[in-house]
């Protein structure tokens, strides 16, 4: 086993680096793929420019191929997943925090065929989400065949990520932050050197197949006029915030209504994709905009290519857009479309201020910058990781002040407003409470029957005892948590639980053992007292 202590954390630089290699080169064949199938079924030479190519093709075509894609995962879903739902950077989270830096395999390998398949035919989000996932499993792999401990593991899944992060959108800074802040969600040293490691390897592999360039081009510096324009910025930040809590709503909200609608009309859960796929294709017809990651609309709000009422509409469009695709159970990620959002709303403040305040203000696409930022910063939940990516996507460093304060007042807004980040959110409607921290999901890692004293036990709990207990309907099942048996302990106040498993057609409980409040606790102390030993190590 690779041991973090000691002269074996040279060894682990080294797995490292090597597992940065290869998440590195996924991501980058995730994004060719997509690009290559992007370029098949539209027919373009040029995918940056994809939404300007699609104007010209004749509307059933728009039409059509999202719905094709829609059936395509549809089945792969319905063949591959228990659920029908497709992985992505939530699960990644819970892998980290809950099983060891681990993630599924089977589910995951379809979820990045899924994804393959929207993000080339049409569905509205982004490819870090599955690129994500994609080098989680390669983490996952390398973990088990190492068979490391849960630190390792978690580790190995930062430098993973990390990589790919850097790797997809050349950003080395930033994907090392992201791993640690948005996967991880904590610092440790002992963390930050190998995924530091990983994430310039990734960084490598993206500069050798694309160059040192950036994914956006500004048209030029821009320049903050202090200080009175900083005002303007605080308030950009609340309006992005609002703007990130609405997305994030719009598609838990199409979530739960397709669910009602799919249950209600017994639609097949294969053809829900398909749905999806109509509904997406007819707003391409009119609005192209919508379709794949949106890097090209986005370059137009940054390059202030757009006018105010563009703006607006097309950042309403693409909440929709994103809201159906997500709904639909279709892949992808949300940082892609966060950062065209915000975009597209900064640009619109930025109209609106400039044209109110033109002898204080600067350059109304600074305000586009900030707004991109602050958008995904709030979406993500990751403020410093999201200040950093913008900067490494865009080359502008001038303009540190405006985006970082514009991002503070966002994620300060929208985590008040939702379970801290879009992740977190969509792990607390599974019932996964981590946004609360360890001392909340650190009780759905342990089993009763794990914790319980058996009857032949010393020390266990006296059987006549345990038998009246239950008669009076006081006792948990041993297929239960510790985080529905410690607040049966405050509500009664009795040292200890019956354990029992519920058998046969009369449901008779079956004694298996006890457990004891002290017992529950001490597993409880011990498991706090290793998460804060990893996060401060």
């Amino acid at each position: 086993m690779v041991r973090h202590r000691g002269p074996s954390q040279v060894q682990f630089w080294f797995i490292a680096l090597g597992l940065g290699i290869a998440s590195g080169l996924a991501a980058i064949a995730f994004r060719a793929a997509v690009e290559g199938l992007q370029t098949l079924v539209y027919r373009t030479e040029d995918v940056n420019t994809l939404h300007s190519f699609a104007e010209t093709l004749p509307w059933f075509v728009v039409l059509l191929i999202p719905v094709l894609g829609g059936v395509a995962v549809g089945v792969i879903l319905h063949l591959a997943t228990p659920d029908g739902r497709v992985r992505a950077v939530a699960d990644v989270i819970e892998g980290a925090a809950l099983n060891d830096g681990r993630v599924e395999k089977k589910a995951g390998i379809a979820s990045a065929l899924c994804s393959w398949i929207t993000l080339s035919t049409g569905g509205s989000t982004g490819r870090e989400g599955p690129v994500v996932h994609i080098a989680a499993m390669v983490s996952s792999w390398v973990a088990n065949t190492l068979r490391a401990d849960g630190i390792t593991g978690r580790d190995l899944l930062g430098c993973a990520v990390a990589a790919a992060v850097s790797a997809s959108f050349n950003a080395p800074i930033a994907g090392a932050l992201f791993a640690l802040e948005v996967i991880l969600r904590h610092f440790a040293l002992h963390a930050f050197a190998p995924i530091v490691v990983a994430s310039a390897a990734g960084t490598v592999i993206n500069r050798l197949v694309y160059g040192d360039v950036t994914e956006f081009v500004l048209p030029g510096t821009t320049v903050v006029e202090f200080y009175l324009e900083l005002p303007a910025f605080f308030i950009l930040g609340l309006v992005c915030g609002a703007v990130a809590v609405i997305m994030m709503r719009a598609i838990f909200f199409a979530d739960d209504l397709e669910t009602a609608l799919q249950n209600r009309l017994g639609l097949p859960h294969w053809l829900r994709p398909a749905v999806a796929g109509l509904i997406l294709g007819a707003m391409a017809i009119y609005f192209p905009h919508i379709i794949g990651v949106g890097y090209e609309t986005t370059s137009r709000a940054l390059t202030g290519s757009l006018v105010l009422h563009e703006a607006f509409v097309f950042a309403v469009l693409k909440v929709c857009a994103v809201a159906v695709t997500m709904a639909g159970r279709m892949g992808g990620g949300v940082f892609s479309p966060s950062l065209m959002v915000g975009a597209l709303t900064g640009l619109a403040f930025g109209h609106i201020a400039t044209g109110l305040f033109p002898e204080v203000s600067s350059a109304f696409t600074l305000y586009a910058l900030a707004g991109m930022g602050a958008v995904a910063a709030a979406v993500l939940g990751a403020p410093i990781s999201t200040t950093l990516i913008v900067f490494e996507l865009t080359g502008d460093w001038q303009t540190g002040l405006a985006v970082m304060i514009s991002v503070s007042m966002s994620t300060a807004l929208a985590s008040r407003l939702v379970d801290r980040s879009f992740f977190l959110t969509q792990l607390e409607r599974r019932h996964v409470h981590l946004a609360e921290g360890p001392q909340a999901y650190l009780l759905t890692m342990f089993r009763v029957q794990g914790v319980m004293r058996k009857p032949t036990d010393e020390g266990a709990a006296d059987e006549e005892a345990c038998l009246r207990m239950i008669q009076q309907g006081l006792f948990v099942q041993a297929g239960a948590t510790l985080e529905v048996a410690l607040p049966m302990f405050d509500r009664s106040g009795v040292a200890f639980l019956p354990v029992v498993t519920l058998e046969g057609r009369t449901q008779e409980p079956v004694l298996q053992g006890a457990l004891f409040h002290v017992d529950a606790l001490k597993a409880y102390n011990e498991a706090l007292k290793a998460s804060a030993e990893e996060e401060h190590s």
